[in-house]
């Protein structure tokens, strides 16, 4: 048998290590969708989007007819708008409200308020077209939480729910404030904005909140176990 020089063995396990550390290392998934239907390339990759985002705005839609009773009714557009960041990470989520806002926009009644209020461009100039705006603005503020693994951290996870979910309240009550078109006039001030449009929102948000700190976490991890098996 022949016989391998100790500085040839040494040189082979060299390469043999530097070829390992080279290889690529696949980043774990970082959101629901990344567990469950993992991101490929090419027209698979786009089929994919396509179905997710579609998938997105109907939950949306869905979220927006559901009617929670209490003192101040509302809807789950809310906790929607947060889960699809948590689900699906940046820029799917952005694509999915993006989508949603464009079916109302061209006249499909998707919205809370429609019917009776009849849908399109003259929408989103009403008292409710900031806090559609801040649907924006909220799912990529989730969706960027998520896409950096911040799910493995509940807790700071919980705060970026906050964060989001106050701006896009802001959103709205800034709008109702100065733009949206009321009556004949265009903005109703920041007292009255707030007592309108937010301050009687504000435990039912909360509510929201904590129950979407609470699930979002766990069901990843409970997804991510079961993929792992």
């Amino acid at each position: 048998m022949p016989e391998v020089s100790r500085p040839n063995l040494l040189c082979h396990r060299e390469v043999q290590s530097m070829s390992e550390s080279a290889a690529p290392v696949q980043a774990p998934a970082t959101s629901v969708a990344a567990l469950l239907w993992p991101s490929r390339s090419g027209r698979i990759g786009a089929v994919r989007a396509v179905l997710l985002a579609i998938a997105g705005a109907c939950l949306l839609t869905i979220s927006a007819k559901v009617q929670v009773p209490g003192p101040v009714p509302m809807t789950l557009q809310t906790l929607a708008v947060l889960g699809l960041g948590a689900a699906l990470g940046l820029r799917l989520a952005v694509a999915s409200v993006g989508l949603y806002l464009l079916q109302g926009a061209l006249g499909l009644p998707v919205f809370a308020n429609t019917p009776p209020l009849a849908p399109g461009l003259a929408y989103f100039a009403g008292p409710t077209g900031g806090f559609l705006a801040g649907f924006l603005l909220s799912a990529a503020i989730v969706g960027a939480a998520a896409d950096r693994g911040l799910m493995r951290r509940p807790g700071t996870f919980a705060v970026v729910l906050a964060g989001a979910n106050a701006a896009l309240l802001a959103c709205g009550w800034v709008w109702l404030a100065l733009a949206a078109t009321v009556g004949t006039g265009s903005g109703v001030g920041f007292g009255r904005a707030f007592a309108l449009g937010v301050q009687p929102f504000l435990l039912g948000e909360a509510i929201k909140v904590a129950l979407a700190a609470l699930a979002f976490p766990l069901v990843y991890r409970a997804l991510a176990h079961l993929v792992r098996r």
